[in-house]
């Protein structure tokens, strides 16, 4: 499971096409070397949500994680 504090180059290092939730949300830095180590929350903080949004997007996150990218 993913958390809000999970680092971005630990959600990719364990799956690469990770990188696709990302982008769907605007996050195109992943690939910047100060992003790695960013948490998912300080990389959406930084492209301008708030907890609520934050929140939100761990739980799509989440459950897109489960359905999608784990069945490949």
């Amino acid at each position: 499971k993913i958390t809000s504090k999970t680092k971005l180059s630990k959600i990719i290092e364990m799956n690469p096409d990770a990188a696709e939730i990302l982008f769907e949300q605007g996050m195109h830095c992943i690939g910047c070397v100060m992003a790695g180590d960013e948490s998912l929350e300080e990389g959406c903080k930084a492209h301008g949500m708030n907890k609520n949004e934050i929140d939100e997007f761990v739980k799509r996150f989440n459950e897109k994680w489960h359905t999608d990218i784990q069945k490949n």
